[in-house]
């Protein structure tokens, strides 16, 4: 029975992943973003700004090593 679930779920898991990769993707953006002014392509991400993005990384990063020090000083009690 362990055997038929197993089998059951990886032939289950082979199908939707053929059904998810096999759609078509986004069609390219046209280029220079559309309505922006000037000449050339818009550069990778359409400028879009990574300042938040970089402050919620280092908040995690933060948190994770404050986890680190707090079992590194639970575990030496």
């Amino acid at each position: 029975m362990k055997t038929f679930i197993y089998n059951f779920f990886i032939t289950l898991m082979l199908l939707f992943s053929a059904s998810v990769f096999s759609q078509p993707g986004n069609p390219p953006p046209p280029p220079n973003g559309g309505n922006a002014p000037g000449p050339g392509n818009t550069p990778v991400g359409g400028g879009a700004p990574i300042g938040s993005g970089i402050a919620v990384l280092l908040c995690l990063s933060a948190a994770y090593g404050g986890k680190k020090v707090y079992k590194l000083y639970k575990n030496k009690d």
